[in-house]
């Protein structure tokens, strides 16, 4: 296998500073209750309790609760996105930034797979608007790995007999399964799968 492109640890996504600490504090207590009760069980008077927060700061920062729900996967993926343009456009042949692109998210949805999970289960619950602004948000990150497919094609390091569009559909659909099977208790670390992940990547798509 050739030399890994670089690929920092994964961060849980954060917001660090001050003037978000309000909005920090909602986006938590929110996910901590749609963890327990669902979206549609979750209790806004709940919410802003565990949050130490008044209504009113609640809508300084959100109009109503779909926009909490949205902001919980919206600042994993904002992050994962920094991180796979960060990569993409970095050091090492295509092959190695694709594999290394698919090591970070593999890392990166392990590090928040509570809150990705949340966000999956619920999404069809948001209004039709928001759903189309995270299908944007998620096909401008598609159409980038795309671009990194193509570019390794051209170079003959990647093998032009699988269509780019498919490869990204096919490694991105199996990512994406995660929080269906792992176990922070299982046999492998995040990091182990997330190599285990790139070789397979790589092994696929080498020509």
């Amino acid at each position: 296998m050739p030399p890994r492109a670089t690929r920092s640890p994964a961060p849980r996504a954060t917001r660090v500073r001050a003037p978000e600490a309000t909005r920090q504090r909602l986006v938590a207590a929110a996910f901590e209750e749609i963890h327990r009760h669902g979206y549609q069980g979750a209790g806004l008077d709940t919410i802003l309790a565990n949050a130490g927060v008044t209504k009113g700061a609640l809508y300084h920062h959100f109009t109503c609760k779909d926009d909490v729900l949205y902001e919980v996967y919206h600042h994993v993926l904002a992050e994962q996105t920094r991180r796979m343009e960060e990569i993409a456009d970095g050091p090492g042949d295509a092959a190695q930034r694709l594999a290394a692109v698919v090591g970070d998210v593999i890392a990166s949805s392990v590090a928040n797979l509570d809150e990705l999970i949340v966000f999956f289960r619920s999404m069809h619950l948001l209004p039709e608007a928001q759903q189309k602004t995270v299908r944007a948000e998620r096909r401008r990150y598609h159409l980038r790995v795309r671009r990194l497919v193509e570019e390794g094609q051209r170079a003959g390091v990647l093998t032009t007999e699988v269509p780019a569009d498919l490869a990204v559909h096919f490694v991105y659909g199996a990512i994406h399964q995660i929080g269906t099977w792992y176990s922070d208790s299982g046999p492998l670390t995040a990091d182990e799968i997330a190599q285990h992940f790139e070789r397979l990547v790589l092994s696929g798509l080498r020509p």
